[in-house]
């Protein structure tokens, strides 16, 4: 008996192993992840994204109405459609839209084709979408490419089985060619940033003849013609099924033209199956998903990393197309014409300079290297760097933060572009103000004459853009000095880094709005969101001092004040005045909900806040703090963030964190130590080296590093140098319940400031 019941365990842990041994990093993303989100709170307003990394077009199942931003609510029952997508964010909302949709019966109207569904019967993973949909009674199913897609469509045993093409509403165009099984169209529905001209050009081929074809406008179906062009066009085809018949259909789409989609689909799918597309996919996202593998953790904190990174590797998305004579071609959103070249588009620098792009340029920054070149044609095309690209120019946050994107990429070794273009492009954007409010910089006479944007000028979020310029001239000197420029033009900008300065009210030990002639604003509310500050308060933004903490910590009045400053934020109380928004906007609410006192991480202006007890001498503060916020602040659920996931950025930031370090200074080439969350991780880079995390003690008591070995010598330094990673090499961390107050405390362990 035991012998038997020894045989059955053992067998029983080889099936386990045998199973554990064939999950690949895609199988722990949840896409849906932050997706139970509304406009009044967001637990992340992501949407359940089909795709491949940085892919031009993506998919997703649609439950919102045309249109709205909240493409997917995970809340909701019913799914309108299946919508190419290229939304950023919900805020943003989308453009280059369109929608696919089984139906039985000639239900082609929104609320008409609409279904109910189930999680139950859903199965969503980055590579594949499935899921039942109940009035149909039609299993949908979608694998992508870059470019195009394929779907399948199982229906039941129907006379009536049709499907529903939809080109939204604000101009759009409709052809139905049924000798060829085929349906093709454009959109031009946009959320702006685009040419006059702008459409989204679609190509669709069924492997099953048509028994009817019709075009509808609006809410009516056209009854003698199927071509249409119209305020709002679709076209809806049927046939006849059998029991489980499925109905395939191929998709591509293109921003230059009909005959670039049929070069995309030809290109990317040819004559695939469906399986074929899906396997692809999901090599496509292991390919990358596979840099970095971690062990050890909950499986809950695997699937939320692998979840991360996923998020982290969607934006920007490829803007360009691959032309038939395979030459690099892209349609321009500043010319509305088809020029050579890169481009992406999809990212907001407000957000994602603080560690997405840093994170591109350490794990993949060749394909950072083809950002950089389509930043190059975005100013030349455009005149201007866009700090908001959605796909072109949007007016949107505040700040100049190109400098930063360029100027870290490049500090960190990136070559292969023409860095001389874009060094002007910075100086550009810096000293002057652009053709919107978020583009160059708004108040740049005022920042360049007084050191400083005036709060009672009119020129709103005027302390918020003071100091993000400072990083900025920041940013720019260190690429000047890098790239050998006059000493004068890179004392010019260092100086100008040092504005920050000008704004520290010594009385609070806080950052203030300042009038024009030098008295700083009064009444002064530092709870006070808005006004002075960018969705934020002026506890979220006085840490806005990346490039010389140093400076900002004597300012304060040394090491000890400093500390008291950053204390403080955890024991006050999650109070605010919204006065300045008229009501309580979505990130308020999201740090008062999460009790931990002033720290909003759902907003980007604090996260980075957490790392900065290492240049005080008390790093296990941040190491407390730190693995606090990716404990309690994130989870692989749909309401998984505790606010904008945002581009990757918030995503991003987790990602760093469970490794042990994070960007706080992009523009230098230091990551500044945290605690790291796995018993192992094994990052691999592009350039074959790999760097090993070893924390082998590490666990959910164990967040205090108690020593740390590099390449085998004891290592006390508060930072990490990107150049020494890259050689590859070993962290090995021993792990502790309580705190080791004697390491990272020496002046020499702190990291770069720049009055150091």
């Amino acid at each position: 008996m035991f012998k038997k019941l020894l045989t059955t365990l053992l067998l029983m842990v080889l099936v386990n192993t045998a199973f554990s041994q064939t999950k690949t990093p895609v199988d722990y993303v949840n896409t849906l992840m932050g997706t139970d989100s509304k406009q009044s709170l967001s637990n992340g307003n992501t949407y359940p994204l089909i795709g491949v990394p940085w892919g031009m077009h993506y998919w997703t199942p649609q439950t919102a109405k045309n249109g709205d931003g909240w493409q997917y609510a995970y809340a909701a029952d019913k799914i309108v459609g299946f919508k190419q997508t290229h939304q950023p964010s919900p805020w943003m909302n989308d453009y280059g839209q369109f929608s696919i949709m089984p139906v039985l019966g000639m239900n082609f109207t929104e609320e008409k084709k609409a279904s109910w569904f189930s999680h139950k019967s859903e199965t969503a993973t980055p590579y594949y979408y499935s899921v039942y949909l109940a009035d149909a009674a039609v299993t949908a199913e979608i694998s992508p490419t870059e470019r195009a897609a394929m779907m399948r469509f199982t229906y039941p045993q129907s006379d009536s089985a049709f499907i529903v093409v939809d080109a939204f509403h604000k101009g759009s165009y409709i052809r139905i060619l049924p000798e060829q099984n085929k349906i093709i169209g454009y959109s031009t529905k946009n959320s702006g940033g685009v040419a006059a001209g702008f459409k989204n050009y679609f190509v669709i081929y069924f492997d099953k003849a048509f028994t009817t074809s019709k075009t509808w406008r609006d809410k009516t179906m056209v009854a003698d013609s199927l071509e249409i062009s119209a305020e709002h066009a679709g076209a809806i085809i049927g046939f006849k099924t059998s029991k489980r018949e499925v109905v395939t259909v191929r998709i591509a789409s293109s921003f230059i033209s009909f005959e670039q989609a049929e070069v995309n689909l030809q290109k990317e799918l040819g004559s695939k199956t469906f399986e074929a597309v899906k396997q692809e996919s999901k090599n496509a996202w292991n390919k990358q998903l596979s840099r970095i593998k971690v062990e050890g953790g909950t499986e809950d904190q695997q699937k939320t990393f692998y979840s991360c990174l996923y998020r982290t590797i969607q934006f920007p998305q490829k803007q360009y197309e691959i032309a038939r004579d395979n030459s690099i071609v892209h349609y321009s959103p500043y010319t509305g014409k088809t020029l050579a070249g890169y481009m992406f588009a999809g990212t907001g620098f407000w957000d994602t300079f603080r560690a997405l792009y840093p994170f591109l340029n350490l794990l993949y920054p060749s394909i950072n290297v083809e950002m950089q070149q389509g930043l190059i044609n975005d100013y030349k095309e455009g005149g201007w760097l866009p700090e908001w690209s959605s796909p072109g120019y949007r007016n949107v946050m505040i700040g100049n933060n190109s400098a930063s994107v360029v100027a870290d990429a490049y500090i960190k070794g990136l070559r292969g572009y023409d860095i001389e273009i874009l060094y002007e492009a910075l100086k550009h954007g810096a000293n002057n103000e652009g053709p919107m409010d978020a583009v160059g910089r708004k108040g740049v006479n005022y920042y360049n004459d007084l050191g400083y944007v005036p709060y009672d000028v009119k020129i709103n979020e005027n302390a918020a853009r003071t100091l993000e310029y400072a990083y900025d001239d920041f940013c720019i000197a260190q690429l000047a000095k890098k790239l050998g420029k006059p000493q004068s033009e890179v004392d010019l900008y260092l100086k100008r880094s040092q504005n920050y300065r000008n704004l520290f009210d010594s009385q609070s030990k806080l950052m203030r709005g300042k009038n024009k002639d030098g008295s700083f604003q009064s009444p002064f509310n530092p709870f006070k969101w808005g006004d002075a500050f960018t969705e934020g308060n002026s506890w979220h933004y006085s840490w806005s001092v990346f490039q010389d903490i140093e400076g900002l910590k004597n300012l304060m009045g040394g090491n000890n004040d400093f500390v008291k400053m950053l204390d403080s934020i955890f024991v006050m109380e999650p109070i605010f005045d919204d006065n300045y928004y008229g009501g309580t906007i979505h990130e308020i609410r999201e740090m008062q909900i999460m009790n931990m006192g002033q720290y909003a991480h759902g907003n980007q202006p604090i996260q980075h806040m957490l790392y900065l007890y290492n240049y005080a001498g008390q790093p296990w503060k941040s190491q407390f703090h730190i693995r606090n916020a990716m404990n309690k602040l994130y989870k692989p659920e749909p309401d998984g963030y505790c606010g904008d996931e945002d581009n990757g950025q918030t995503s991003a930031w987790y990602v760093f964190s469970a490794l042990g370090f994070y960007p706080v200074c992009p523009g230098t080439d230091q990551y500044i130590i945290g605690t790291p969350l796995f018993t192992k991780a094994t990052i691999s880079l592009e350039n074959g080296k790999q760097i090993i995390v070893n924390a082998p003690n590490s666990n959910d008591k164990n967040i205090y590093i108690n020593s740390l070995l590099l390449n085998g010598k004891k290592y006390d330094q508060n930072w990490l140098n990107h150049f020494e990673l890259l050689k590859g090499g070993a962290l090995n961390y021993i792990m502790s319940p309580t705190p080791n107050k004697q390491r990272g405390i020496a002046k020499t362990a702190y990291p770069f400031s720049l009055s150091k």
